[in-house]
């Protein structure tokens, strides 16, 4: 019985945890729908487009522990 309530608790934590990813995700979906500056920064993004004038730094990644 301990472990079926223990489990209960870890899918609802889970499932708490990808509701606030959904709602994350659909905030963002929202802001790229209004928004042509969002729009223009994703694009840019992903394309890895740069501004005439723009420099861009790449910083390396931290190291793991």
């Amino acid at each position: 019985m301990l472990d079926k309530r223990q489990e209960i608790r870890t899918l609802q934590e889970h499932n708490a945890g990808m509701q606030r990813e959904v709602e994350r995700r659909r905030d963002r979906i929202h802001r790229l729908a209004e928004s042509s500056s969002e729009q223009e920064m994703e694009i840019r993004k992903q394309l890895k487009l740069l501004k005439p004038g723009e420099t861009t730094f790449i910083l390396p990644d931290d190291p793991k522990p």
